[in-house]
């Protein structure tokens, strides 16, 4: 299923961005923050539309090596899961950093911990959880191929334009992938561009969708870009 996600409408209300996109998709993706941040499940109840989550980031960390920032952070992930369950929806999840390069293999134990919890929780609501791999940011995990054993058990949510990024696209796409973000840019930044305004070879990109079989969220930067995004998904690749 196409969807779209309330990224490019974040500085608007949540009711108002529902309403710009409840009409153009079957499926809503709410970026789970700022003013889209989701106390309950009520805001979506009054919508016909499907809905994921994508939980929140900023300020959350399942990799850190302070226990209480790792267990909040578990517990704010756990509180987005059972909003979802609420609405039959998905819960995608940022795999956490680590504050040093020293720090890596620690916070990667911390990581898993809370992996394995969430995949309890995940059993516990019926809630599919995947995991987004990361754009080229220091000290982030998830930015390669190599590194996804790290997630083993969970899906696997896959970003094209930080997989772009980080020049390891084509490699990302040989492997099993639940869900899909969709946005271009030139290989150098996390631009959020529409599809086609960048560098990103989209003809293979849905074929990978297509042999998935899997949800795919438009995630440009603006409402506009979006609107050009999905006339290209449809018009040219015949993307429903």
């Amino acid at each position: 299923m196409l969807g779209i996600s309330t990224f490019c409408l974040h500085s608007e209300p949540l009711l108002t961005a529902l309403d710009k996109l409840s009409p153009l998709t079957r499926l809503i993706e709410v970026m789970d923050e700022g003013m889209h941040y989701l106390d309950s499940s009520m805001p979506l109840q009054s919508y016909s539309n499907s809905f994921s989550i994508h939980a929140p980031s900023r300020g959350v960390n399942l990799a850190s090596q302070l226990e209480p920032i790792r267990r909040a952070s578990v517990e704010v992930t756990r509180e987005c899961m059972d909003i979802a369950s609420d609405v039959g929806g998905q819960v995608i999840v940022h795999p956490g950093y680590f504050a040093w390069p020293e720090e890596r293999q620690n916070s990667r134990k911390q990581f898993i911990i809370s992996k394995e919890e969430l995949l309890s929780a995940s059993v516990e609501t019926s809630v599919p959880l995947y995991f987004e791999n990361m754009g080229n940011w220091d000290y982030f995990f998830l930015k390669r191929p190599d590194e996804l054993e790290m997630i083993a058990g969970a899906g696997f949510a896959l970003d094209v334009g930080h997989a772009h990024e980080n020049g390891c696209l084509t490699d990302f796409l040989s492997v099993p992938i639940n869900h899909f973000h969709l946005h271009d840019n030139n290989g150098k930044m996390d631009e959020h561009l529409a599809i086609n305004e960048g560098t990103i070879n989209f003809p293979e990109v849905i074929d990978s969708i297509r042999r998935n079989n899997a949800n795919s969220i438009i995630e440009s930067r603006t409402f506009e870009k979006v609107l050009k995004s999905l006339d290209i998904l449809k018009e040219r690749f015949q993307f429903f």
